[in-house]
């Protein structure tokens, strides 16, 4: 019998009914199966800032000093009790769940309480408790999710079982692979259904080593660890020929196959269907992913395999990036000194807690293609002029469209994605091929992220050009 570690993203876990109905109890029997469960939406944002926009969570307050953090405490428990409400229908089950969390709530509340008490002596600091704080903040969401969905289930007639992976009780301890093989080490998957937590408490870290991509991690090592058959990650969408959002519904396919290649240049896009280190780990123990549409069940979604190789060249997904922050240094001292300069410029992007998505250069200037809050791009910026007086520096916001596939021809996907772009007067700024022949990237202002991504998918999608990129 096939035996598979399931993840579930945090925008499915707020439609629990269709999770209920398409995943858990879609199959005749529901073991067999782990599950590593996300936050439910917008619940981690709540706990340490928006993904998107950086809107300050509870922990940015409690890092800047803001008093309005015990008033975050507040709205957060008054939601997940909603979340409660909306599952729990009777109330003995609904009362077990409310303890669970606001016991969790108030215990977190106390710990920064008393670490801001503590730091008001002048020997201690702030900044030295922070990753601390970020750590437990994190791990909130997911007890939340994974508690509740344990109780449901159960309450149904599942034999499920909370694994709580987040350290809270201190009774795992260890690096994240020692603290998994110790929380599994009782558990018999063949008649219990394990609910586990996508953070997991561990001595690496897992907030600060893999920031908001944990929890693949933690389904990543949960499935090479328990030697899973197969991966599977059940998304709110198909991973599709483009965001059907811009490219429309009607005209995206689903990818079906590919490998682990195009994941990684989806990752580094920020289209993540897993995290790069996580996919590395299911690569090196050939175990296939699956990343699958909750709300679809009976469509087998996209394989990704370390052994997929397509019959013949073709694009598989336009995907891309907006408001990447694009970072020019011109100096004509920089000639034979490329290195050093680069050296320097990225000890400011680590230090400013900014992604380098991409970079280009040639002998007196360098291009770096920045993702992040907007208050950290400035920082960098600034710090690289006030670090280069000499250079001419500067900074604007563009887009980045890719072009992706397992096996593709780079000269020729070039040339028509420009043509293609063209004809909707669309001019790109910069282009970029790989000599691994996985991805062609486009660069062109920011405001003309959509018009590009659509332009690309009617060259490479429609029926008129369904023809191979040969």
């Amino acid at each position: 019998m096939t035996y598979t570690v399931e993840k579930i993203g945090g925008t499915s876990m707020s439609a629990f009914d269709a999770v209920l109905d398409n995943i858990f109890l879609r199959p005749v029997s529901p073991y067999n199966r782990v599950f590593v469960v996300s936050a439910y939406g917008g619940i981690t944002d709540a706990l340490l800032e928006c993904k998107r926009t950086g809107e300050p969570g509870i922990y940015q307050r409690v890092a800047q000093r803001d008093e309005e953090w015990q008033s975050g405490f507040d709205t957060l428990e008054q939601r997940m009790m909603l979340i409660n409400e909306n599952l729990f229908a009777d109330p003995l089950n609904r009362t077990r769940a409310d303890n669970f969390i606001s016991q969790r709530l108030q215990e977190a509340r106390d710990c920064i309480s008393n670490i801001l008490a503590t730091c008001s002596y002048g020997q201690f600091t702030l900044r030295q408790y922070l990753p601390q704080i970020r750590e437990f903040l994190s791990s909130i969401g997911e007890a939340h999710s994974a508690y509740n969905t344990a109780l449901k289930l159960r309450t149904l007639g599942v034999n499920a079982r909370f694994v709580d992976l987040s350290g809270w009780d201190n009774k795992l301890s260890g690096s994240l692979d020692s603290v998994i093989e110790s929380a599994f080490a009782d558990i018999d998957v063949s008649n219990e259904l394990p609910i586990v937590t996508g953070y997991a408490y561990c001595d690496e870290g897992l907030m600060k080593t893999y920031d908001r991509g944990y929890s693949e991690m933690t389904f990543s090592r949960v499935a090479c660890l328990t030697d899973a058959d197969l991966a599977i990650i059940h998304k709110e969408y198909h991973l599709s020929s483009a965001d059907p959002r811009i490219a429309g519904p009607e005209n995206v396919l689903p990818i079906g196959q590919t490998n682990f290649d195009v994941a990684d240049q989806l990752a580094n896009l920020g289209m993540e269907a897993i995290h790069p280190n996580a996919a590395s780990g299911l690569r090196q123990q050939s175990i296939p992913l699956q990343i699958k549409n909750t709300f679809e069940p009976e469509h087998q979604g996209t394989l990704i395999s370390g052994s997929y190789q397509p019959d013949n060249e073709h694009i598989e997904i336009i995907a891309g990036k907006n408001k990447v922050f694009a970072l020019h240094i011109f100096d004509q001292a920089m000639v034979g000194n490329v290195d050093n300069v680069g050296y320097d410029l990225m000890e400011m992007i680590a230090d400013e807690s900014v992604s380098l998505v991409g970079k280009e250069m040639n002998a007196n200037s360098i291009t770096y293609y920045l993702s992040g809050v907007a208050k950290n791009l400035n920082k960098v910026l600034y710090r690289a002029e006030k670090r280069f007086p000499s250079a001419t520096i500067t900074g604007h916001m563009v887009a980045l469209i890719s072009a992706i596939g397992a096996e593709i021809n780079t000269n020729t996907t070039l040339s028509r994605g420009i043509l293609a772009m063209m004809r909707n007067d669309i001019s790109p700024i910069a282009v970029h091929s790989s000599m691994r022949n996985v991805n062609v990237q486009f660069v062109v202002k920011d405001e003309m992220y959509e018009f590009a991504i659509r332009a690309l998918h009617d060259e490479f999608f429609t029926q008129a050009a369904q023809k191979d990129v040969a």
